[in-house]
C-alpha cells in the first residue's frame, strides 16, 4: 500500500533576513485568517500580526546600531519565528498533502528532498601479507568498506621488484577474514593487489604488497 508523502513547510528562518522573516510571517496571517481550511490553529493570529508589525517597527528603529533595540528585534524575530514554526508543523498534518490546501496558508511547501548520488567506493588497502599454514599458500587481509558490494584480488609472479607480467584474478565477497590464495609455488616472490566494486563499477587496483611464498 503505497503512502503520500507529508508537505513539509520552507523554514530555514535562522537563514532569513529580519525583513524576510516578516514577509513569510505576514503571508501566513494572510492566508490563514479566515481560512475555512484551518479553524483550530494554535496560534492567536491576531497576537501573531502584532509581533510581526513589532518586528517590523524594530527593524527600522534598529537601524541607528543602538544595542537595546537589536536585542529587542532580535527577541521579537524569536518570538515570530517560533510561532511560524508552530503553524508550520499544525498545516503539514492538518492539510493531508493537498498541496492547495497547504499553499491556502500562505506557508510555501519545501522541495522534496533529493537522493544522495552515488560515490566512489575508497580502493582497498592491503593490511597484511603474510605465509599460509600450508605449503604454497599465501594469507590476504585488506580494508574493504561499507558501500562496497564485492571485492576482487589478483597475484602474479614478480621478480626485482618489477609488477607481474601476468595476473590471476579470484573474487571475494567478504573481507571479515584473510583470503588465502592456494597453489603457489614455494621460493617465489608474488604481487598481490585488492580492489572493490560499489555502486560507479570498479575501483583502481591497490598498490601492490610482495611476499615470498613458503
Amino acid at each position: 500500500m503505497s503512502t503520500t508523502k507529508p508537505i513539509k513547510p520552507m523554514e530555514g528562518y535562522t537563514r532569513m533576513t529580519d525583513n524576510e522573516v516578516v514577509s513569510r510571517g505576514t503571508a501566513v496571517v494572510n492566508g490563514m485568517t479566515g481560512n475555512p481550511n484551518f479553524t483550530n490553529v494554535p496560534v492567536d493570529l491576531t497576537a501573531l500580526k502584532s509581533n510581526i508589525d513589532r518586528l517590523a517597527a524594530l527593524i527600522a528603529e534598529a537601524l541607528d546600531g543602538s544595542k537595546k533595540i537589536v536585542a529587542q528585534k532580535n527577541s521579537e524575530r524569536e518570538n515570530v519565528i517560533g510561532m511560524l514554526r508552530l503553524l508550520g508543523r499544525y498545516v503539514e498534518v492538518t492539510c493531508r498533502s493537498d498541496l492547495a490546501m497547504f499553499q491556502s496558508s500562505g506557508f510555501q511547501p519545501a522541495p522534496p528532498r533529493q537522493p544522495s548520488p552515488p560515490q566512489p567506493v575508497p580502493v582497498p588497502g592491503i593490511a597484511w601479507l603474510d605465509h599460509g599454514a600450508i605449503s604454497g599458500q599465501l594469507l590476504v587481509k585488506f580494508k574493504g568498506h561499507k558501500s562496497a558490494n564485492s571485492y576482487e584480488l589478483r597475484y602474479g609472479v614478480t621478480a626485482n621488484g618489477s609488477p607481474p607480467g601476468t595476473w590471476t584474478t579470484i573474487p571475494v565477497a567478504t573481507v571479515k577474514a584473510a583470503i588465502p590464495i592456494n597453489g603457489l609455488t614455494p621460493g617465489t616472490v608474488y604481487a598481490v593487489q585488492a580492489r572493490a566494486f560499489g555502486k560507479l563499477g570498479y575501483t583502481d587496483w591497490s598498490d601492490s604488497a610482495t611476499r615470498m611464498c613458503t
